[in-house]
């Protein structure tokens, strides 16, 4: 639900025009809010906001010290939460420089629920933290301290009608870079609902947004579980002492026939080790009846022109591209895309995995979603052969490799743009999992449960919580997708001074 709050005043005061000096209609646009009960964030804090001075790169260490200094990439527009599986997201520092650059009362520091508001690059993203012991915050990341109804103003903050607010950046700045100031985040505005029941409509918004949280809390938590299912199967079942990591050979050269590769790692010897003497044997996707197949090419001189938006349109495609596909075997969002001619599109339970820009990241699809195409940097791995379970297991398999970064291994990484071909694909190894093992694993992600009824204002967020453990993760991402849309529409009604009917039917 991409809601626009900003719009173009039917006429403007001479007084208005000398002050801009312009004649655009662009720079007169204002937020317009129906709601005339609102609150400024400036009136919301505890104490004066501030920011500090930044962790010197000499800090950084290639160990894992369990000390972090926490970037902004941790956070991002579709995460609630910080989300260090990015790449990028934090450093490891060492201790004694965590201790020495931390302030008094760990203001710059990540406790549990802070409210964080990124300045720089990423600007005017926000997200309520999870407790991340001994990290540090880069100086570009501020501490927002709201006294009350802390769910409620982050939800509005992560809505278009605060980001249009703080995105009327002044004429000719570079929006990404320039547009932050401290002035205009004290300024921002929070509509609050004036209806009779306005409590309970607070509440209701704060609910919503805790049960998000927990979603993705549980989707992380389920994404472990499946890498722990998978390094206990391989470990426990085979001979260990068989594990050999000998120095390279003139033969292994001559069938690898590449230099500029990581495949004579000792990481990658160990890994691929574990998977080749793995006590049921292994296969490849071709023993294994998997086809591989590149996307279409979407550039004008493959299929013509095409329109593109990112807004829903009517006969248009849906395209998903590799950027949008998340770390957790999940996608945010997708474009649309208009063209004359039929393109290929997305069945039920083909795997597509990303080959260039956002490497090595995969996607299955459970349930058959319209018209959903993706693009030439992504493969097509389908088997109309195998079970539900086997193609989920090797979809979890392949991201696991992801994971422990032996793909990255495998892969061409030393061009301006990192790859994975049909070649590499041939180089991979898949341990043939029982059948139970298999199931196993694939009920971790995909296991539909009708969702739970008879939910009030007092039971939602504890039976929302019960119903996250039973169902796994398509069924949280789902549910994590309606609930943002619904939350949207509810705060848009707040805006419009409209009347809010609370309601968990979604």
């Amino acid at each position: 639900m991409n809601t626009t709050y900003l719009k173009v005043p039917n006429k403007i005061s001479f007084k208005d025009m000398i002050k801009k000096s312009s004649l655009s209609a662009l720079q007169y646009k204002k937020i317009f809010c129906e709601n005339n009960n609102v609150k400024l964030i400036k009136d919301l804090i505890v104490w004066k906001i501030s920011s500090w001075k930044e962790v010197w790169s000499d800090s950084y260490t290639k160990l894992n010290t369990n000390y972090r200094f926490i970037r902004t990439k941790a956070i991002q527009n579709n995460n609630f939460q910080l989300d260090l599986n990015i790449e990028g997201s934090f450093e490891y520092i060492k201790p004694k420089d965590f201790e020495k650059n931390k302030w008094l009362n760990n203001k710059n520091t990540v406790n549990n629920e802070d409210l964080l508001f990124v300045t720089w690059w990423n600007v005017w993203e926000v997200v309520i933290s999870q407790e991340i012991k001994n990290s540090i915050l880069s100086s570009h990341i501020l501490k927002l301290p709201i006294k009350e109804n802390k769910y409620y103003v982050f939800s509005f903050l992560k809505n278009n009608f605060c980001k249009e607010q703080a995105n009327l950046w002044p004429l000719w700045s570079i929006a990404w870079l320039d547009s932050f100031s401290i002035d205009t985040l004290l300024n921002i505005q929070i509509p609050f609902p004036k209806q009779e029941n306005k409590n309970d409509v607070i509440k209701y918004v704060e609910l919503l947004t805790q049960a998000i949280i927990d979603k993705e809390k549980e989707i992380r938590s389920k994404n472990n579980e499946i890498s722990t299912l998978i390094e206990n199967e391989l470990s426990k079942n085979q001979d260990i002492a068989s594990i050999k990591l000998n120095s390279i050979t003139f033969e292994e050269l001559k069938k690898i026939w590449r230099l500029d590769t990581w495949m004579y790692n000792e990481n990658y010897k160990k890994v691929f080790s574990l998977i080749k003497n793995y006590e049921n044997w292994n296969s490849t996707l071709e023993d294994l009846w998997y086809k591989i197949t590149r996307w279409q090419n979407l550039q004008v001189s493959n299929i013509w022109k095409s329109i593109y938006s990112e807004d829903k349109k009517e006969w248009f495609y849906k395209l998903i591209l590799s950027k949008y596909f998340t770390e957790f075997m999940t996608y945010n969002k997708c474009d649309y895309l208009w063209n004359h001619k039929k393109l290929k599109t997305i069945k039920k339970w083909d795997i597509i995995f990303s080959c260039r820009w956002d490497l090595w990241r995969t996607i299955v699809f459970c349930e058959d979603i319209e018209n959903l195409i993706t693009n030439i940097d992504n493969v097509h791995i389908e088997n109309k052969k195998t079970s539900i379970e086997n193609k989920i297991f090797i979809w979890c398999f392949l991201n696991y490799l992801r994971n422990i970064w032996f793909l990255t291994l495998v892969s061409i990484t030393w061009s301006w743009a990192d790859s994975f071909t049909k070649y590499h694909f041939d180089l991979l190894k898949f341990p043939n999992f029982s059948e139970p093992k298999q199931k196993e694993i694939a009920k971790i992600y995909y296991n539909p449960t009708e969702y739970t009824k008879n939910l009030t204002l007092n039971n939602f967020l504890e039976e929302d919580k019960k119903w996250n453990q039973k169902v796994w993760i398509v069924e949280l991402d789902k549910s994590i997708k309606i609930m943002k849309n619904h939350l949207n529409s509810v705060l848009d009604k707040i805006i419009n001074d409209e009347v809010v009917e609370i309601s968990f039917s979604f």
